[in-house]
């Protein structure tokens, strides 16, 4: 019997009836304050001081954080950020393995979402460890509900690729999405992020930037992407944005959508007859010099 399994092969990992891992720890993920150390989960004090190692983004910060909510950290605490994650998830996965129980935490947010976490859940998940979360934060499920568009169905897309070719792929693709989109950005790239979005998007394109959310200075810009371009602007020329940036963009509307697939569609439909044309014309020029 596989470990943690249910007779069909579907892993349950969390099922506390039928899971069987022996003495291995618990790995859990815990979101951290966006903005606001109020704004921590109830439960992240007494993980933080429970934990046996705590796999941190930055492990400074990740002391400060337990000093404020009064938490006494007996864990060993390692650094766990991007250039270093696929090691050290392997050297977690052992800790866990051993019997540890292991605490990630990232600067601010949720764990693996556009942060480390997705190798080491992986890992655990592969060694038959169970996972879990103290769910808490997260800037893009906040943006997303301040922002006043569409929330029924939206995607992440994270970081924008820094290369300018990838950047205006992503962007192309994105034009024709239905869905509402999020984005994390650079406050010195968010100028130039905004003008791309209009010129693939459209001027009308309504969106949305929230900038340090939760924070003392929290600032949330509703308009247009041809209005957010101007704002951009404007502050960059009384010394730039400055702190964490979410943007918000709505999604293709559904009229529109339609008409891009039906001019999809149509083209299509003129590249068929144009080959097909041209099988027979083939054809006879072959039967010709036959």
């Amino acid at each position: 019997m596989v470990s943690g399994r249910s007779g069909n092969g579907v892993g349950r990992d969390n099922d506390r009836e039928t899971e069987d891992h022996g003495d291995a720890g618990v790995l859990t993920l815990a979101a951290v304050p966006i903005g606001r150390v109020e704004d921590a989960p109830p439960r992240l004090a007494a993980a933080l001081a429970a934990a046996d190692v705590i796999a941190a983004e930055d492990t400074r910060r990740v002391r400060q954080l337990a000093a404020a909510l009064n938490a006494a950290i007996t864990a060993r605490v390692v650094s766990y950020y991007d250039v270093i994650e696929s090691r050290r998830a392997e050297q977690l996965a052992a800790e866990l393995v051993a019997g540890r129980n292991v605490l990630v935490v990232t600067d601010a947010g949720m764990p693996g979402i556009s942060d480390p976490g997705y190798r080491i859940v992986a890992a655990a998940v592969a060694a038959g460890v169970r996972v879990t979360a103290v769910p808490g934060p997260s800037a893009v499920t906040t943006a997303l509900a301040v922002s006043g568009l569409p929330t029924d169905r939206f995607c992440f897309e994270g970081f924008p690729p820094r290369k300018g070719g990838e950047r205006q792929g992503v962007f192309a693709e994105l034009a024709t999405e239905p869905r509402t989109q999020v984005f994390f950005e650079s406050p010195r790239r968010v100028a130039a992020t905004l003008a791309e979005l209009r010129d693939s998007h459209g001027d009308d394109r309504a969106a949305v930037v929230c900038r340090e959310l939760t924070k003392t200075h929290e600032e949330i810009v509703r308009g247009s992407l041809a209005d957010l371009v101007a704002w951009a602007d404007g502050q960059e020329a009384s010394g730039g944005v400055r702190g964490e940036i979410t943007l918000v963009v709505a999604g293709v509307g559904r009229a529109a959508a339609r008409a891009a697939a039906r001019d999809v569609a149509r083209e299509a439909r003129r590249a068929a007859r144009f080959a097909a044309r041209n099988t027979v014309s083939d054809n006879a020029i072959s039967d010709a010099d036959a």
